[in-house]
């Protein structure tokens, strides 16, 4: 997502990169470039024009500043209006004082909210929480099947039963406390479009539970009508928060940016690829800076925190160092990596790369063929590369389901990542083994939901 926005800034800015200062004329001309591009990602004209004022407002006596030239200030002011769309500050999530916390999710039918729901709860218990998945959908066929399958993926409980969708969101309550669980997702049924009957049902569970939470779910991809559609449900159901889906499709980004400033209502979360654990709170602030192609370093820290082992990162290093880094070593680190999500997603997060670069589409089978190239060799071939002649390589072209070039390419990449771990002292970066957890932790924002639920 936003994979074009970016594109269209990186130009507007280059444009004005090596200005000593800016005209007028210079400011007049940026601001029409940037209303055009985000109108070409399907923002609403209201947000657009509202952040072109303020923008003109924050561009006037640009030339003053000492400290920044007058095309950084401009960045900076798109930076910081960009933010105040996307909601300001992230989501910091509070719990309630007699458990469980309930949390309902409302939506159209396939935005994808029945994964949202398992996707919430596995991000629940990543944070030490206790979540129990309730199927109040009982109009879609395997809804409730759906949800049950996902929730043994995540070892999360899953309860419903076929009675009404106000008597199984009810029946939760008492479950998750008699289960001693103390977060409740309600997964609400949807239609193909707003209807009164799917708002008098998702009215109904809400008034029967008073969920702390109430998330609606949206597909990205949908554009302006997702920024409707939240209109209709806030107006039924007084929202909370955002759930983005599909963020890391081809969309053009325009709900995202709209969203806010339409509804009035953050981004909460986004669900930013297919696997269960591709799901994070929203923050506008990275965000903001990736539409810039500024990157974002924190998010691709946190990713390797989570995923990277540093004890399997520390003994890498001290093999390189030593030179007795072989291709087991070289095999882990690539599985380290596949933990941490897909490579367009993690190419995405750095900045300043080129545009073919960043927008390429990395195949993750790639990965794949590395590791079936590489269970393929012998002990001896993967601890003693040297030893592998054209027969070996032959054989392992053949066992692995490749031609013998990709074998050879493998064998050039890693020998080149040797001598460039070697060049660059990879074992001056800091890398040390875990004596403890010092890790900083996120997630925290200013932004609460109303208080009359509390």
């Amino acid at each position: 997502m936003f994979d074009n926005l970016q594109d269209r800034f990186t130009g507007i800015f280059a444009k004005i990169k090596n200005r000593g200062r800016l005209s007028q004329a210079d400011v007049d001309e940026t601001l029409r470039e940037i209303r055009v591009a985000l109108i070409e990602a399907d923002v609403n004209i209201r947000v657009v024009n509202s952040l072109l004022e303020s923008l003109r407002e924050a561009l006037v006596g640009i030339e003053l500043s000492k400290s920044l030239s007058p095309s950084e200030q401009v960045i900076k002011a798109v930076n910081q209006g960009l933010i105040n769309l996307l909601g300001g500050t992230e989501l910091k999530l509070t719990y309630s004082s007699k458990p469980p916390t309930v949390i309902l999710l409302a939506g159209l039918q396939g935005v994808g909210k029945t994964t949202a729901a398992a996707k919430l709860a596995n991000w629940f218990k990543t944070q030490g929480r206790n979540p129990l998945l309730v199927g109040a959908d009982l109009q879609r066929p395997a809804a409730v099947d759906q949800l049950r399958v996902l929730g043994q993926q995540i070892n999360v409980a899953v309860f419903s039963e076929q009675t009404s969708p106000v008597e199984v969101a009810q029946k939760s309550i008492f479950e998750s406390r008699r289960l001693g669980k103390d977060v409740v997702i309600i997964d609400t049924a949807g239609r193909l479009a707003i209807d009164e009957e799917l708002m008098a049902e998702v009215k109904a569970v809400s008034a029967a539970t008073a969920p702390m939470y109430t998330f609606f779910v949206v597909d990205s991809m949908i554009g302006q009508d997702a920024v409707a559609t939240a209109v209709a449900f806030n107006d039924a159901l007084e929202l909370d928060g955002i759930i983005l889906t599909k963020v890391d499709g081809d969309a053009r980004g325009g709900a995202a940016l709209s969203v806010k400033g339409v509804v009035g209502k953050p981004i909460a979360f986004a669900s930013t690829g297919e696997k269960i654990t591709e799901f994070e709170i929203f923050y506008p602030e990275r965000m903001a800076s990736r539409i810039l192609g500024m990157g974002d370093m924190l998010s691709l820290i946190e990713k390797a925190e989570k995923a990277y082992d540093q004890d399997v990162a520390a003994e890498a290093a001290d093999k390189l160092m030593t030179g007795t880094f072989n291709l087991n070593d070289f095999l882990e680190q690539f599985q380290q990596i596949k933990k941490m999500g897909s490579l367009s997603s993690l190419l995405s997060m750095m900045g300043g790369l080129p545009a073919e670069v960043r927008n390429a589409k990395i195949d993750d089978k790639d990965i794949s063929k590395i590791e079936a190239i590489i269970r393929s060799m012998t002990f001896e071939e993967r601890v003693n590369p040297a030893v592998l002649n054209g027969s070996r390589r032959l054989r392992i072209a053949n066992g692995a389901g490749v031609s013998t070039t990709e074998v050879n390419n493998l064998i050039n990449q890693f020998n080149q990542a040797k001598k460039l771990a070697g060049a660059w002292g990879f074992g001056k970066l800091g890398m040390k083994k875990k004596t403890g957890s010092n890790k900083k932790k996120t997630g925290g924002g200013r932004y609460t939901p109303k208080g009359s639920k509390r």
